[in-house]
């Protein structure tokens, strides 16, 4: 049981890096499942590859909890009404989302769930994030509070892309956030706000799917790779916010770029 918890601190260390960097967390969880295999059913392991997530959220709301409680004393009535503003956007961004992942989750997970997929995906977004960047002018976008409701709804329409897995939800989104004119500060930000409803909601579906009949090493499989991915991402969060206050996304396009080319390279030499 030690090396399954070894293998599991590993995977919520990974988790928790790539979760919120534009690289594809479940991308990096699938290739990371092709050279170290947890001692688990197929059908936990399908469950424990998207709740795991939820210890990376959680860290979110740690970090953000007072700009995402619209209850806080210490804020103005308008704060307030600000605060539930953003809330109402984050869920129009969640909507298409939810309503395809509710609809073809399963279809998804048979016909995409694989690595030269994941390659393919990191090679086309690492393109399109050097691409942008380097078309990118000053954003009218720089405070939350100023993204419309349209703005939101593109946004959300975005997301739908980190369906296909090594795509990346946090990538899609400020890919998407960035090209309509939202800053890189407000588009991550924004991004990690909409990680809580999709994830607790995608989490549940899966829960829900997968059943309450754990056994005790289950158990300890989920709840030491949530925390460990919890920790991780508190470090990584503010890592990319510090990140991006002095330098672009492009560094992040190259990295996707060389790792998806050396995915493909190692599993077409591994087919001969």
């Amino acid at each position: 049981m030690v090396i399954e918890i070894l293998k599991t601190i590993l995977f919520g260390i990974v988790e928790g890096i790539t979760e919120w960097l534009p690289v594809s967390s479940t991308g990096h969880m699938i290739l990371l499942e092709e050279f170290v295999k947890l001692d688990v059913s197929s059908a936990f392991w399908k469950m424990f590859i998207v709740v795991i997530q939820l210890g990376a959220i959680l860290s979110v709301v740690l970090l953000y909890f007072k700009k995402l409680n619209p209850f806080a004393i210490s804020k103005t009535k308008e704060q307030k009404k600000d605060t539930w503003i953003l809330w109402g956007k984050v869920l129009i961004s969640c909507l298409p989302a939810a309503i395809i992942g509710l609809l073809f989750n399963d279809k998804i997970d048979e016909v995409l769930e694989n690595p030269w997929i994941v390659a393919i995906m990191l090679i086309i977004y690492g393109v399109a994030f050097i691409l942008i960047e380097k078309r990118t002018k000053k954003a009218k976008i720089n405070e939350l509070k100023n993204i419309s409701i349209k703005t939101a709804a593109i946004i959300g329409i975005f997301q739908l892309l980190a369906l296909i897995p090594g795509t990346s939800r946090s990538g899609a989104t400020i890919l998407g956030a960035i090209l309509i004119g939202t800053s890189r500060e407000v588009a991550a930000e924004y991004t990690f706000f909409l990680a809580i409803p999709v994830m607790f909601g995608a989490s549940l579906l899966k829960i829900l799917k997968f059943g309450f009949n754990f056994t005790s090493n289950e158990v300890i499989i989920l709840v030491v790779g949530m925390l460990t991915a919890f920790i991780v991402s508190i470090i990584s969060i503010k890592f990319l916010m510090n990140y991006i206050k002095k330098n672009d996304f492009k560094a992040f396009g190259i990295y996707r770029i060389v790792l998806g080319f050396i995915v493909l390279g190692y599993f077409i030499i591994a087919r001969i």
